[in-house]
């Protein structure tokens, strides 16, 4: 296909464009990017392969209307029922709301190959005027958006590689939160602090682990080794029963409260009080972790303010296209201390540090 003559450079593609470099009508361009009948099969190709070349979309007409925008913003988000996703995107819902603009959502699951970059294009032919990637883990294959994003986008949590005109981020700072964790456990005089990691292909889990590890670190503490769990309280029950063999477990630090509290479950049934022989400290401050037996210390995290701020940061960057973004503050870290959390157990020598040992992760 040969260059299309007469764009200005940055000219958003158009469908006589398209037509030009497939060497067709444009009725033909329009029937098929409406999938409509009666259109050859070596047409289509020719005039979806000048589409892809051109970076066209179907709704750049709607983009043209007399205020350039759809008033609508995207959001990717993985398809989930854990608590922090969903509270995450919840909170956006509402941010979103409050800001005049229509909100369009589209869920990834987790595994699924390529997931953010379908879930950016379907948003992007939707006619969204901003996106809003809230996906917390790595896809396998890497995604690599490069050159497919024309809007402002805003990264909520670590982003996936790509490039756009404005990338704004904002989000929980997971590794500070875990070590502000880690750290009440040693001020109360804990030698060391365990840990039950998330999936690792989750950035928050990475986040979370990084930080436990900090705190430990800074302390001069070593590092037991590491159990790497899926979220589920299930899975921190299947943790707490290989912990209790160890009599020297005296504190544990669990990426969320679902797991810590599963990992109660099974030093309470193993005879290990908490927090007398074992002091537990999990990360979110669900609902229900302050009527747990014992109450859960645990990190709240913010939902609400970086959703508040993040799309603050966003409409800005939509509706002033040449203007610096706006600063962006870091939420302050939110330790929530309950009954699951007291000092060591008195047969354990204050100042013993344990020997590191190889983290399983």
């Amino acid at each position: 296909m040969t260059p299309v003559a007469g764009r200005g450079a940055g000219a958003a593609p158009r469908s006589v464009d398209v037509a030009r470099l497939a060497g067709v009508s444009q009725k033909t361009v329009s029937r098929v990017m409406n999938d409509e009948p009666y259109v050859s099969e070596d047409v289509r190709r020719r005039v979806l392969a000048a589409a892809e070349e051109l970076g066209y979309r179907s709704n750049n007409a709607a983009r043209a209307l007399a205020s350039g925008r759809t008033r609508s913003i995207g959001v990717v988000t993985l398809g989930t029922a854990l608590y922090g996703p969903a509270s995450l995107l919840m909170g956006v819902e509402r941010a979103v709301r409050d800001t005049g603009y229509a909100l369009r959502v589209v869920n990834t699951m987790e595994g699924e190959t390529a997931g953010i970059a379908g879930a950016v294009d379907s948003l992007l032919d939707q006619g969204v005027d901003g996106i809003v990637i809230s996906e917390p883990i790595d896809e396998e294959d890497g995604a690599d958006l490069s050159a497919r994003v024309d809007v402002p986008v805003l990264v909520l949590g670590a982003p996936p590689p790509f490039t756009a005109p404005h990338v704004v981020t904002a989000g929980i700072v997971s590794s500070q939160m875990a070590r502000a964790a880690t750290e009440h456990l040693l001020e109360l005089g804990h030698t060391t602090v365990h840990h039950l990691a998330g999936p690792q292909r989750w950035y928050s889990a990475r986040d979370r682990l990084d930080g436990w590890r900090a705190a430990l670190g800074a302390h001069g503490r070593g590092e037991p080794p590491v159990i790497v769990c899926d979220w589920s309280a299930a899975s921190g029950y299947a943790a707490g029963r290989e912990l209790v063999a160890d009599p020297g477990v005296t504190a544990v630090f669990a990426a969320n409260d679902d797991m810590a509290i599963g990992l109660i479950r099974a030093l309470t049934e193993a005879g290990r009080r908490v927090p007398e022989d074992v002091s537990v400290v999990g990360f979110d401050d669900i609902p229900v972790a302050a009527y747990v037996t014992p109450p859960l210390t645990t990190v709240r995290q913010p939902f609400d303010a970086i959703a508040q701020d993040g799309l603050k940061l966003l409409v800005h960057a939509i509706e002033n296209p040449q203007a610096h973004p706006l600063p962006m503050t870091d939420p302050p870290v939110e330790l929530v201390v309950r009954s699951s959390s007291a000092p060591p157990p008195p047969h354990q020598a204050p100042g013993h540090t344990r020997t590191a040992r190889s983290p399983r992760t």
